[in-house]
């Protein structure tokens, strides 16, 4: 399992390493405000520093955020460990990895400039500004939802708590 951790690790940093660098690259293409159109109607890069969560809310509360990162980031390490060994368990690993690369990455933007840096639209839908960290957590969480309902069973979680009378 310890190979698991490894793994987990180097592809988070990696996550982390791409999230941050689309970042630089749309700040340094687009500038304050600036916008490249993809496809017509539909997707364009759109800088915009968000101090809030997605679709504006909560303006200003960065700290908050800070705070319940923290929170996130130290549930996600706890669920980590307690993951059983065995492969049938691997995807719920990657989904705690997608959710940690993607708040690691939008906490670093948080910390040390007070916002989150934005820049994928896909406008005429509705749909709020994001970026690569954002797509780590949505990815995980539609993941996450699958594999509750559909791969595992009462039996599976059964396993978590077997590990706890082992130790």
């Amino acid at each position: 399992m310890r190979k698991n951790y490894i793994l987990f690790f180097i592809c988070a940093a990696g996550l982390i390493f791409i999230d941050q660098i689309t970042k630089v690259a749309a700040v340094s293409a687009l500038g304050s405000g600036g916008k490249f159109v993809v496809f017509e109607g539909v997707l364009r890069m759109n800088y915009v520093e968000n101090r809030g969560a997605a679709w504006g809310m909560m303006q200003g509360a960065g700290i908050f955020f800070i705070i319940l990162t923290f929170v996130i980031m130290a549930g996600v390490a706890y669920f980590v460990s307690r993951i059983p060994k065995g492969g049938r368990y691997v995807p719920l690993l990657i989904v705690a990895m997608l959710i940690f690369a993607g708040g690691l990455g939008n906490l670093i933007d948080r910390i040390a400039l007070g916002y989150v840096r934005d820049f994928i639209d896909f406008y005429g839908v509705g749909f709020p500004v994001f970026n690569v960290a954002d797509v780590c957590v949505s990815v995980a969480v539609i993941m996450l939802v699958i594999l509750l309902i559909f791969v595992y069973r009462d039996k599976d979680y059964k396993a978590f708590k077997k590990k706890k009378k082992d130790e």
